[in-house]
């Protein structure tokens, strides 16, 4: 018996006409995509189906991701197939946490347009920047960038692949350092600010509150955390966990790991894209990793699975 998590990606996965063949073929996913839209004042349709300068911005990318990967797991759900716990790499968390039960999928949509807005507006345009390492492990980047100021580790996403975070001088002069140390690429990404940096802790607070007046509830599975890589199974902590988030690396290695140990055998990636997918193979070959990002993957998974 496949022991399943449900996965979500987060802010990079989106392109345009992301879940479009969803709304086509199901009813479901069409009323959330349109729910959306009339929630938050946008035309949803435009913004994830069409080709537009919004999709890459953040304030705007973190809702449309949210919705269609919501949009494709309830089509999921609907065919029978859930999962044993959830997860989702920094954005992708609200979707675990909506399907995992503990919160309305209405309310993860409306949370991360402000959670969006709140950290695109942390830091001034062209202050901050990020970049991944690749060919390091997490200890030797630590090693070399903890004596820097003003910039940290962001992302552990799999052995080989580091992202670190923080003032746009501070990271080009650690990239310059882990070269030297043995890095074997060190890129830009392209991003609107230091995320999952402490510069974003003053947004995280601010989100803290908007948090509050959100209604949460019992967790029908648990789901793991970005902030400790942790199973979560009572939802009270919740709130402080995902206002600590945006200003924490995102413990994604360690989370995988961490739902192997319990048991996990099999990953359903929803979502746009493969990246989670292949983070995986690198973290551990031994499991199966599948993916809904099409409407054709939805009957291979579900065959594969149910």
């Amino acid at each position: 018996m496949n022991r399943v998590a449900f996965i979500f990606p987060g802010q990079g996965a989106q392109k345009a006409g992301m879940g479009k063949d969803f709304y086509e073929n199901s009813e479901t996913a069409a009323r959330i995509v349109d729910r959306a839209g009339e929630l938050l004042g946008l035309d949803m349709k435009a913004l994830c189906f069409e080709e537009n300068d919004k999709l890459d911005q953040t304030e705007y990318t973190q809702a449309a991701l949210v919705t269609v990967c919501l949009a494709m797991e309830q089509v999921l759900a609907e065919r029978g197939l859930k999962p044993d716990v959830t997860a989702g790499l920094s954005l992708g968390e609200y979707c675990a946490i909506a399907v995992a039960g503990g919160m309305e999928i209405e309310d993860a949509i409306t949370t991360v347009r402000t959670r969006g807005i709140l950290m695109q507006n942390a830091v001034p345009g062209g202050k901050g920047s990020m970049a991944a390492v690749l060919g390091m492990t997490g200890e030797a980047i630590e090693a070399v960038v903890d004596p820097i100021e003003g910039v940290t580790i962001a992302n552990y996403n799999c052995p080989g692949q580091i992202v670190i975070t923080g003032l746009k001088e501070s990271v080009e002069l650690a990239a310059a350092e882990l070269k030297k140390a043995g890095a074997k690429r060190v890129l830009p990404l392209n991003v609107s600010g230091p995320f999952h940096s402490p510069y974003l802790a003053e947004a995280g607070e601010e989100l803290g509150r908007v948090l509050e007046k959100v209604e949460l509830h019992e967790l029908k599975v648990p789901y793991v955390t970005n902030v400790t890589a942790e199973y979560v199974t009572d939802i009270r902590e919740t709130k402080e966990l995902l206002a600590k988030q945006v200003a924490s690396s995102v413990r994604w290695e360690q989370s995988v790991r961490n739902m192997i140990a319990e048991g996990v055998d099999t990953f359903v990636e929803v979502g746009p894209g493969k990246t989670l997918a292949g983070f995986i193979k690198k973290i551990d070959r031994s499991v199966k990793v599948l993916n809904v990002a099409v409407w054709e993957d939805v009957e291979k998974v579900v065959n594969e699975l149910c």
